[in-house]
């Protein structure tokens, strides 16, 4: 894992696959900031425009999230701090925004201007609902969003609500991860047509994706249509959490006959239990036989147990336990960085290995530098700060 820059010792360049691709991110909250990081680890130069006043979501050098990015802060409701975003735009070949549907319109800095200015712009948009539909114009959240889909209504267990999965699905799967990979494949079909074009990606309609294979199953029938039925959702004794004797939990996938014959063993079950694997009918029986089972040793003890036995059982970690986990050690899955622990980048390049770049900046401390990049002088930022277009 590269950290910083500085070449490697077997050869690697830290630049990144990325490198040479500057990204505009209209400052935003939930998804975008991900995406801009996870850009920015891989090399992309990420330019953020913070609003010129206190505002909900701006960057700190305390959330690392930010890291790598520059920060300027301007006053799009003002004629020439549109401008400026506008020049900026020129210079970029990615910008992402996500406002409400017609918002970036209003403020003059929608994808028709921004392409007029920049024909080969990727212009990424970002929305809960989509531009269009009823609910286009409305406010929500990620637990609105995958609401709509079918996706919340299927997680937790029956007889009570349905459990939140924290902002994964909505925000960052559906949101984040849709659009990273929209505008990246129009950033490759611009090196054939020289054009860019406008990506839209909606939470909710990225939820729906992700749910494509459960709907699948449903369709052919292999899906029983209630919360907590399915062995997905937990429903199936070899695929749910199980509480240990110390108040831990084990987390149990032994999905595959060969995976369940090797929970049977770790567990000094019967082994002619895995010849009903399968019949739903016996699950219910099942589940307080396993709970019993797992309530009897600590979590360590059956860490220990399952450690000499490929059963796909593994032990629930939490935050502040899951950095010195052996695994998450040895592959560099958290590094220390900037003077914080932080996730390191997620996807592994051989030749050109991602980044984790500078520290997250305090809102604008780069007006000058980025701004001056436009052949602003000190006297033009002077007045921009004076006039309240640059905060």
């Amino acid at each position: 894992m590269v950290i910083g820059n500085g070449a490697g010792d077997d050869g690697t360049t830290p630049a990144g696959p990325l490198a040479g691709v500057t990204v505009l991110e209209l400052g935003g909250i939930g998804p975008l900031p991900l995406l801009a990081m996870l850009f920015a680890d891989m090399g992309a130069r990420i330019v953020r425009v913070d609003p010129a006043g206190p505002a909900y979501g701006v960057v700190g050098a305390h959330l690392w999230i930010y890291r790598g990015h520059e920060s300027v802060t301007i006053d799009l409701r003002h004629p020439r701090g549109q401008e400026l975003v506008l020049q900026l735009a020129e210079r970029a070949d990615i910008l992402v925004e996500g406002y409400r549907p017609g918002v970036a319109e209003r403020l003059g800095v929608g994808p028709d201007v921004c392409l007029a200015r920049n024909p080969r712009l990727v212009y990424g948009r970002m929305t809960g609902w989509g531009q269009g539909g009823p609910l286009s114009d409305r406010g929500g959240h990620d637990i609105n969003y995958i609401g709509l889909t079918g996706a919340l209504e299927a997680m937790g267990p029956p007889g009570t609500p349905p459990q939140v999965p924290l902002n994964l699905v909505g925000d960052f799967g559906g949101g984040a991860m849709m659009l990273a990979m929209g505008v990246l494949a129009a950033l490759h079909e611009r090196d054939q047509s020289g054009l860019g074009q406008v990506v839209e990606a909606a939470m909710s309609d990225g939820t729906l994706a992700l749910m494509a294979l459960f709907y699948a199953m449903r369709d052919a029938g292999h899906w029983v249509d209630a919360r907590g039925a399915n062995q997905p959702q937990g429903f199936a004794p070899f695929y749910r959490c199980y509480e240990t004797a110390d108040g831990g939990y084990m987390a149990v996938g032994a999905v595959e006959a060969k995976f369940y014959a090797a929970l049977l063993d770790g567990l000094g079950f019967d082994p002619a239990m895995a010849e009903t694997q399968h019949d739903r009918a016996q699950w219910p029986g099942l589940m307080p036989v396993f709970e019993e089972a797992f309530r009897a040793r600590t979590r360590a003890e059956w860490e220990a147990v399952f450690a000499t036995r490929d059963a796909c059982v593994t032990p629930v970690l939490s935050m502040i336990e899951a950095p010195s986990h052996p695994h998450n050690v040895e592959r560099d899955c958290f590094v220390d960085a900037n003077g914080h622990l932080q996730v390191a980048p997620p996807v592994r390049f051989g030749r050109t290995p991602a980044t984790i770049g500078g520290p997250s900046p305090e809102a604008g401390a780069d007006n000058d530098r980025v701004l001056g990049e436009l052949d602003l002088d000190a006297d033009e930022l002077a007045k921009l700060r004076a006039d309240g277009v640059i905060g």
